[in-house]
Formats: structure tokens, C-alpha cells, sequence
């Protein structure tokens, strides 16, 4: 493998790249962006971080010894008191969660739709514009709502959006230079999110702590059988997290348009 050695890098471009088992050392990462990135079993040692923005999932992570993440989850759920609702165990939990889910995005909504069209297609420090984020709640709904637990190989709508790291897969779209109306898009969402409620509605005890039928065909989940609740825990982290994300890019949205 080549080393680099005294190298001027600035500005480089690495998009699935490999780098597992790299060593950085000595090195300066100022202003470096990672999106996507997996970051498991790295050690750092002597290293300066300032004005650092993470967003993830963090699991024993340890800052000067201590595991952050805890520190991390009960802040957040003492931020947002319903969140720990996102966590059900029960049939009842999970009806719960989705109709708090529901009202959350109801309002997410309203708040878009007070501003210029036009600007809920456009991208805020590179993240998805606001279309493009229910457009991807809809493909999450299709993988593992449709495909996991429904059992449909192949779900996916035309309008359908794929993150941006999955690999181009026949017969998953991923059209990114669509531009439907929001209320195009949203008739896609209250489609997709009535499913969800039927399949909520739907629930045992039993069939909660059962599995699926072995997914088949090429696509997201990967071909396997799946915990019936990992499926439906997916889905409530993605509506949760996405509509934060929205949120706070409204807000931004909000000031462009003032200005």
C-alpha cells in the first residue's frame, strides 16, 4: 500500500474508499468533512478537537475515559421528553410512537408549507433539501416496512430516494434530479405512512417478537430474515432523526428567505 509522507493533500476527494488500518500521524484534518464514514475501533491519541459538529449513532465512545454516549442520550432525552417513546417494547409502545410521530411531522409540515416552494428543494450545507428528505422516509418505508415485513421484493416508488452511499442497484431508484411539488410528494408519504399504522395496528405480542419471512431479490434490507421489532425500530429512528434534521434546515430556510 503507498505511503504518504510529507505530502500536501488539501482538498482531496475520498468516496468509498477503503482506509481501514490507515495511521495518521502528525497530520492535520482542519476542515475535513465526513459524510457516511464508518469510524469503528479508531483510537486517537494527543489529538486537538475544536468546533467539531458530530452527528451519528455513538456507542462506547471514550473522550479523556469517559463513555459519552450515555451522556449523550439522556441529554437528548431530557431535550425532547417523548423521545425515549421511540424505544417501545410492546405493541401498545409502538402505536404510541407513531402517532407522536405523526403529529410531530403534521406540524414539520405546516412550518414548510409557509415558505416559497421553491426553497424546499434546496440544500443546506450540503444536506437534502426538504422534498428530498420525505422522498427518502419513503424509501426507508419501502425497505423496511414493505420489503422486510410485507414481503415485497420490490417496493420501491419511482420518487423513492436512496442515501447517497448505497451502491446503484437494479430496480431501486434514485432519481435525484426530480423536482415533485410537495404535496406530490406528500400524497407518497401519507400512502407510505398509512402502511405503517396498519402494520402498527396489526401487532401481537407474538408476532413482535417474531421474525420475517426471508426477504428475496437484490435491494435494501439484504436478503435475509429480519426481527419483526428491528424493523419497525428502524423506521421510528429514521422519522425521529429526519424530522430533526428538517427542522433545523427550515429554520435556516426561514432566514433565506427573510433576507
Amino acid at each position: 500500500m503507498p505511503d504518504f509522507l510529507n505530502e500536501d493533500l488539501r482538498g482531496s476527494r475520498f468516496e468509498r474508499v477503503d482506509l481501514s488500518g490507515s495511521r495518521f500521524w502528525a497530520s492535520e484534518l482542519n476542515g475535513a468533512q465526513f459524510r457516511g464514514v464508518e469510524l469503528h475501533a479508531v483510537v486517537m491519541r494527543g489529538v486537538e478537537l475544536a468546533d467539531v459538529d458530530i452527528s451519528g449513532e455513538l456507542r462506547n465512545v471514550i473522550v479523556n475515559g469517559v463513555d459519552i454516549g450515555p451522556l449523550v442520550e439522556a441529554e437528548l432525552d431530557r431535550r425532547y421528553p417523548t423521545r425515549a417513546k421511540m424505544r417501545p417494547t410492546d405493541p401498545g409502545g409502538f402505536a404510541e410512537a407513531w402517532s407522536i410521530i405523526t403529529g410531530l411531522w403534521d406540524g414539520t409540515v405546516e412550518r414548510a408549507r409557509r415558505l416559497d416552494p421553491q426553497l424546499l428543494h434546496e440544500s443546506v450545507d450540503g444536506e437534502w433539501s426538504f422534498i428530498e428528505t420525505l422522498r427518502h422516509l419513503a424509501f426507508a418505508t419501502d425497505c423496511w416496512i414493505r420489503r422486510a415485513l410485507l414481503g415485497d421484493p420490490a417496493p420501491w416508488d419511482a420518487l423513492a430516494l436512496p442515501w447517497d452511499e448505497m451502491p446503484d442497484t437494479p430496480g431501486v431508484p434514485r432519481d435525484r434530479q426530480a423536482r415533485p411539488s410537495l404535496d406530490e410528494v406528500l400524497r407518497l408519504r401519507r400512502d407510505r405512512m398509512a402502511t405503517v399504522r396498519e402494520v402498527i395496528d396489526s401487532l401481537t405480542d407474538e408476532t413482535l417478537a417474531g421474525h420475517t419471512e426471508p426477504v428475496e431479490g437484490p435491494g435494501w434490507p439484504e436478503p435475509r430474515s429480519y426481527a419483526v421489532r428491528e424493523c419497525l425500530l428502524v423506521i421510528l429512528n429514521e422519522e425521529w432523526e429526519h424530522r430533526l434534521y428538517a427542522e433545523r434546515d427550515l429554520a435556516a430556510l426561514e432566514a433565506r428567505g427573510r433576507s
